[in-house]
């Protein structure tokens, strides 16, 4: 019996956006996410320059949308954006791939830098497994602070062999977009860049 097992990343190949920064807009609103953006221009630059890690420019921007959040109020907002938004930004493609995946019985797994709370709702409803960006939570807050590394890169590769173990598959297939989902894609048995654009 072939079995089969299908990583993904989310952003830009199941999706046709960035969601974390479409879900950063949608929950300052669009003056406070402006202004925002306008006091992290100093850390784009930083990290366009390579003067910053792509973690760490990701800390300052998560620590400014959300340091100090109820993780109960994200998770609410996460729900409904789940609920509301995703649906326009997911690509019809990439679901038809994932169900002819899930149709053959295999198993199916978004890999995604974003942080895990507004992804995972949308994997739960779709029957995914997720390993995503953890954030860093102390009393019941958002520190801003991610749990570990960035899952982008090498770290999706840890991430996944941390998880399963893929000699126990007979096929592996891969899906990704940037060139840091170049690593999960070379686990692959059958990789598939911007596949579905």
């Amino acid at each position: 019996m072939n079995k089969e097992i299908a990583f993904f990343d989310f952003d830009g190949t199941i999706t046709s956006k960035d969601t974390m920064l479409v879900f950063l807009r949608f929950l300052a609103g669009d003056i406070r996410y402006t202004f925002n953006m306008l006091l992290l221009t100093p850390v784009f630059v930083g990290l366009k320059s390579g003067l910053l890690s792509n973690q760490r420019a990701k800390e300052i921007m998560l620590k400014l949308f959300l340091g100090g959040t109820k993780e109960s109020d994200l998770d609410a907002a996460c729900l409904q954006f789940s609920r509301d938004v995703l649906p326009d930004i997911i690509r019809a493609k990439a679901i038809d791939c994932i169900r002819d995946h899930q149709h053959r019985g295999a198993e199916v797994v978004v890999v995604s830098a974003a942080p895990e709370y507004w992804v995972r709702s949308w994997c739960a409803q779709q029957g995914i497994s997720l390993l995503a960006t953890r954030l860093a939570v102390l009393d019941g807050r958002i520190t801003g602070k991610i749990d570990g590394l960035n899952c982008h890169g090498e770290e999706k590769v840890r991430r996944i062999k941390e998880v399963y173990q893929l000699n126990q598959f007979n096929t592996v297939y891969a899906y990704g977009d940037t060139s840091g989902d170049k690593p999960m894609l070379a686990l692959a048995t059958h990789a598939s860049y911007k596949p579905f654009r």
